[in-house]
């Protein structure tokens, strides 16, 4: 069933009342909460069972919109202007008065926002006229959502509404920086790559350390984690492993997935989350105890995109600890599911 005008509507009237909508993104799709609300951004961390120093990325209409909340150098506006709408967040210093919640910045000076270029998120941030906090619709740590069944599946009553704009095109979270400085520095890799954010600026960017405090979404070293270990780099492939394959795939798997059998990256984007989840839900039934990952290029300009598929299977990799992926949450502020 479409999206209709009075299911935008019914979803920004949610969104007003404090209550969650997950919606679609061109990378994936988002648990949405009034961004001006402590209690809307409470129920983000508990629906998503989060860890409360993990910030959330704020989406607004326009990079207007973005200026009322954040105060960007001049390499930050040569950026939003170039990629705005667009899968690029953005982490800069809130202004003074800021009315964001203090809560998604999680302690922290700075505020994570976007401005996404899906015409249902754009549409609901219209109608709502709010900034929207909006974190993958996801348990925290778990597989990305990038279909409206994914969102059912994994928060079910936690959300009272999901607007289906069908499989998101993109397929990953969007590149984010740190951009609280003149000097720009990638915390996540994403859709939009490093030459592509070099050549704008006209020069190199760096990387976040490891182990630093989080101060943008997806900095965690162990998220986007199946159920299943998750083995990199495999050149074999066990007879009691599933298999990720990326190109003409290994032999011997208990059930296969091809991220792209012509080694299209930007395919193998848009595949990951949702094949990595058909394993995880489909290969123990067959007895498998781990899913084997085949190598995907990330070196040179025209591999840049398999550095934001990397940084995504490294973490899904890490080992599993309950800081690294999530907390106990409050049940008390969970809203009941609304027809």
């Amino acid at each position: 069933m479409s999206v209709t005008s009075k299911h935008i509507r019914n979803a920004a009237s949610h969104l007003h009342q404090e209550q969650l909508v997950a919606f679609p993104t061109e990378t994936v799709y988002g648990l949405g909460g009034n961004a001006l609300s402590d209690t809307a951004i409470a129920a983000i961390y508990a629906a998503k069972e989060r860890p409360s120093f993990n910030p959330l990325i704020v989406h607004v209409r326009s990079l207007e919109d973005a200026n009322r909340y954040a105060i960007f150098s001049e390499s930050a506006l040569l950026l939003a202007r170039a990629l705005w709408p667009g899968p690029l967040t953005l982490v800069l210093p809130r202004r003074e008065h800021c009315k964001l919640s203090l809560l998604l910045s999680a302690g922290l000076d700075s505020v994570a926002i976007r401005v996404p270029a899906h015409p249902l998120a754009q549409a609901l941030l219209h109608e709502a006229k709010i900034p929207i906090a909006a974190p993958s619709a996801n348990r925290s740590g778990r597989i990305s959502p990038t279909e409206a069944a994914h969102v059912h599946e994994e928060l079910g009553a936690r959300v009272s509404m999901v607007l289906d704009g069908g499989p998101c095109h993109v397929g990953i979270e969007s590149t984010v920086l740190d951009a609280t400085g003149e000097h720009i520095r990638i915390l996540r890799p994403g859709s939009i790559t490093p030459p592509m954010l070099e050549k704008l600026l006209g020069r190199k960017l760096a990387t976040s350390a490891e182990g630093e405090t989080p101060i943008s979404p997806g900095m965690l070293a162990s998220h986007y984690a199946p159920t299943l270990p998750v083995r990199l780099q495999a050149k074999t492939v066990n007879s009691n492993e599933a298999l990720l394959a990326f190109g003409a795939p290994l032999k011997g798997s208990l059930l296969t997935q091809n991220l792209s059998a012509t080694e299209n990256l930007q395919e193998a984007a848009a595949n990951l989350f949702r094949m990595i989840r058909y394993l995880d839900t489909n290969a123990s039934a067959l007895g498998a105890r781990g899913i084997a990952v085949m190598p995907i290029p990330d070196q040179g300009d025209a591999n840049a995109l398999g550095l934001a598929i990397n940084d995504r299977l490294k973490r899904a990799a890490a080992p599993r600890t309950e800081s690294g992926l999530s907390l106990p949450h409050p049940t008390s502020i969970l809203h009941k599911n609304k027809s």
